[in-house]
């Protein structure tokens, strides 16, 4: 194997570097991304009983907003509860944008890894090639020995850049998918949330004109 990568020639690092990257971000994400740590099951049963029998203490709003990504999400409906449903309703959009982001760390990186891992295949090619027309330059055409490095750097490097790439593109495409998925039911347990607190009379205060009527 190392006289392969030898082979490779100076380009094989930039690949090896971008595998070893690839590998420890999709193995990072597949951990962080789990269902049961983003959208707890039992999370929104529990807030709804807390909101139904009313409750909620600014302690509990506290450690649900680090309790998991939808805690976070639902922490801060519930921190505007009393407040008008237009507020109550952009508080969570906000905090579902910023928990978004943190979902999707690392995902570009993976995609661009995706992206340049060939194009690091095909520069070694070039360089392989290169090295190849000086061979044929010193010895000649008649010598194959001097032209195998230059060949063996060229089909090496394509080759890792394309076992670097797929997989990588793979599992960038597969996350991507996930972190959809999961933002997507965050948002289904958002509006559950709403709908649960407007249900229950007595959880926001009423507006100056209806309280002045």
């Amino acid at each position: 194997m190392f006289e392969i990568v030898t082979a490779g020639g100076i380009v094989m690092v930039p690949i090896i570097l971008c595998s070893i990257l690839a590998v420890a971000i999709t193995l990072e994400r597949l951990w962080t991304l789990r269902e049961q740590r983003v959208v707890p099951v039992e999370l929104t049963d529990k807030v709804w009983q807390w909101v139904e029998n009313r409750a909620l203490s600014d302690k509990q709003i506290l450690a649900l907003q680090h309790h998991s990504p939808l805690g976070r999400v639902l922490a801060a409906g519930l921190a505007n509860r009393h407040r008008d449903r237009a507020v109550m309703i952009e508080a969570i959009e906000d905090a579902g944008r910023h928990v978004t982001h943190d979902l999707e760390r690392f995902l570009n990186m993976l995609g661009t890894i995706a992206a340049i891992s060939p194009l690091l295949g095909l520069l070694g090619t070039v360089t392989g090639m290169i090295r190849t027309f000086k061979a044929i330059t010193v010895a000649g055409v008649g010598n194959p020995a001097s032209m195998a490095g230059g060949i063996a750097e060229a089909l090496i490097t394509t080759a890792a850049g394309l076992l670097v790439a797929i997989p990588a593109l793979v599992a960038y495409r597969y996350l991507r998918g996930r972190v959809d998925a999961l933002i997507v039911q965050m948002e289904k347990e958002s509006i559950k949330l709403v709908q649960a607190i407007d249900r229950t009379s007595g959880t926001r205060v009423r507006p100056p004109e209806d309280a002045a009527a």
